[in-house]
């Protein structure tokens, strides 16, 4: 099918923006993880997504999120949630431009409405295929770890650590000041609900009040965890 080509063609390929370049890094059947690479004083459209939820990490430079009407300024390793049908557009300010994690759910790339745009792409849907080339190999691509495991994965000076979680007390052994990103699985209420699950993006402080209360964690609970590497 065309979408199954699609996610193919995503799996192989660098996605090629008039502000820089987008990759797809991970992807199970709950939420898609993008690396994103833009420019200096370069932006994403003024766009939204009308049924899916998507975080966005930033982890080198400084961007600004724009919405229609305010800004907020993203340093590493700061986070924001972006609501469906929120109008939205990130704007690298530093001088080597911006390195960011995208995190979608449900996935589906095309899910797209671009109002305003730098690049003549007003209303114009989500790049096909001859915007695309082959992966390089520096391009990562995200493996589930085993249970009670984690894979670390680099990026500039940027550890991002994919850990597969089997008990609840994990998070109150990471620091206050840490995001986590739900891959799958997740916290949840005793009558099945979701407290924090995939696409979300938690601060480990948060995470630790919730789980005074909730403290069920479901099986193949995958996170990750982006850090500073002191060694580059």
């Amino acid at each position: 099918s065309f979408r199954a080509e699609r996610k193919m063609s995503h799996e192989n390929n660098i996605v090629k923006k008039p502000w820089g370049y987008e990759y797809l890094m991970y992807e199970n059947d709950k939420v898609a993880l993008w690396f994103l690479f833009i420019d200096k004083n370069e932006s994403t459209s003024m766009h939204c997504h009308p049924n899916k939820t998507t975080g966005l990490t930033l982890l080198e430079g400084e961007v600004n999120v724009s919405f229609l009407s305010d800004i907020k300024n993203l340093k590493p390793f700061s986070k924001i949630m972006i609501r469906k049908g929120l109008f939205h557009s990130t704007k690298a300010i530093s001088n080597s431009g911006a390195f960011v994690l995208e995190i979608e759910t449900p996935v589906d790339k095309q899910d797209l409405v671009r109002f305003k745009d730098s690049y003549g792409r007003e209303g114009k849907p989500y790049e096909d295929s001859t915007f695309e080339y082959l992966k390089e190999n520096d391009c990562i691509w995200i493996e589930n770890p085993a249970a009670g495991n984690s894979n670390d994965y680099k990026v500039g000076n940027v550890i991002m650590k994919v850990i597969n979680i089997e008990n609840i007390d994990f998070f109150h052994t990471i620091n206050d000041d840490k995001n986590v990103m739900f891959l799958d699985g997740g916290i949840v209420a005793e009558y099945g609900t979701n407290v924090a699950g995939p696409g979300d993006i938690v601060a480990a402080s948060v995470l630790k009040e919730l789980t005074t209360v909730f403290n069920s964690i479901k099986d193949d609970t995958i996170i990750m965890l982006m850090e500073k590497n002191d060694q580059s």
